[in-house]
């Protein structure tokens, strides 16, 4: 295993080292509970927004912490759901009375984590709202879940709802409103590598130089099946042709993400895009907004992932409007 790290033990607590010397002023990190948080926080008439997950899939959910999108993120371990303690400090820190929104990844104990942190919540009088992303339509159930993954489409709900919380809008309108763009997305990933997980040691899984792992989760879960290499036209087919199979993406404008898993260079990622916008095209969905590079990652593992949202005016709104944050910043 090479890797830049201290220790295998250390490496969640070292890269938050990292982020709150990189980011002075804007963001600010809870050593102790390993809480990422917006530095003005909490922001007095606002909603808070909270997410967080298993750490090694940065920039989510740490990177996306700022204006414009989280108030605050919690980082589990490394492929490890966050505890109820790290959630509920979370929220303590970005609680401003007007209810806090916890948007989770559909797997098992995030889930479960959340759960118990928004009653705990709720036992002190924070009023908590929760949307679960389940976008993945590799695979209906998976080593980490009941139901489908909850994976790239957690960025744009991140995204809009984070805006719409920036604009003073109510816990109950950014809670419809994270719903209906998580209820519209959807995401299919491969793999051409394994990562390795630090305190494993080793790659999670192997692939011959000639197969890649067609449907794979973002924590290393086996996919639909392995395929053989192919050039990037056919790959960018075997990802589209089940996302669409799944949901009509026409008649909308739709917000496409290509997205890295880690170990794949955007030359790579941009020319899958360009097979991808192609088909996209082709099948007379009209794509207006995109977002090419590594977002939702899986340490180093090599591959991409596609997805799909549903949008209209308001979202798109939205999706412009500024944010301000280690991984996505535009606007002012």
């Amino acid at each position: 295993m090479k890797k830049l790290i201290n220790d295998p033990d250390r490496v969640v607590s070292d890269a938050l080292r990292g982020i709150e010397a990189a980011h002075p002023g804007t963001l600010r990190v809870d050593h102790g509970n390993r809480v990422v948080v917006r530095a003005d926080a909490p922001v007095t008439g606002k909603v808070g927004v909270v997410s967080g997950g298993g750490s090694g899939h940065e920039p989510l959910h740490s990177g996306f912490v700022g204006r414009g999108m989280l108030d605050a993120a919690c980082c589990g371990e490394v492929f490890t759901s966050p505890t109820p303690d790290q959630i509920l400090a979370a929220d303590h820190a970005v609680d401003a009375g007007s209810g806090i929104l916890h948007i989770v990844k559909n797997y098992t104990g995030d889930v479960m984590n959340f759960e118990m942190a928004a009653e705990l919540a709720g036992a002190e009088g924070i009023e908590v709202a929760s949307v679960v992303t389940a976008d993945d339509v590799a695979v209906a159930d998976s080593l980490f879940t009941a139901g489908r993954r909850g994976v790239g489409v957690t960025l744009v709900v991140e995204k809009i709802a984070g805006a719409a919380a920036e604009q003073g809008r109510d816990l109950t309108a950014v809670t419809e409103l994270a719903r209906r763009v998580a209820d519209g997305g959807r995401s299919m990933g491969l793999a051409l590598t394994s990562c390795t997980v630090p305190a494993a040691g080793k790659p999670t899984f192997d692939l011959a130089d000639d197969e890649i792992e067609l449907g794979i989760g973002i924590h290393g879960e086996p996919g639909r099946e392995r395929q053989r290499i192919a050039p990037a036209h056919e790959l960018a087919g075997r990802l589209l042709e089940p996302v669409l199979a799944d949901l009509d993406f026409t008649g909308a404008p739709v917000i496409a993400l290509c997205n890295g898993m880690g170990g794949t260079p955007l030359l790579e990622l941009y020319g899958m895009y360009a097979e991808m916008f192609e088909r996209l095209t082709s099948a007379g969905i009209r794509v207006v907004r995109s977002l090419v590079g590594n977002y939702v990652t899986s340490l180093e593992m090599a591959g991409c992932s596609i997805t799909l949202v549903r949008a209209d005016d308001e979202i798109i709104r939205l999706w412009d409007a500024p944010v301000n944050t280690p991984g996505l910043r535009w606007g002012r």
